[in-house]
């Protein structure tokens, strides 16, 4: 019993010191699924296979019809793409 409690005592340490970060979109950032949209009616798509927010921007990880693996980093105030990998 104290395992558990030690070990949720840890991640609400470590929940609390994301947050402490602000590590979370800006106020003024567009809905994520005005961002979806716009991947979801990329050609070629076939499906979105991971969603992250990472150093300022979302990572959209999604395959199109041929199996091909996508990441895309957006802004979250342009909705625009960064850049791809």
């Amino acid at each position: 019993m104290l395992k558990i409690v030690t070990a949720t005592a840890v991640s609400f340490v470590l929940v609390g010191s994301a947050i402490a970060q602000n590590d979370e979109p800006p106020q003024n950032a567009r809905k994520l699924s005005e961002i979806v949209a716009k991947v979801e009616q990329r050609h070629d798509f076939r499906y979105i296979d991971e969603i992250e927010w990472d150093d300022g921007a979302y990572e959209i990880t999604y395959y199109t019809t041929d199996n091909a693996k996508v990441e895309i980093n957006f802004d979250p105030v342009t909705a625009e793409p960064k850049g791809s990998k």
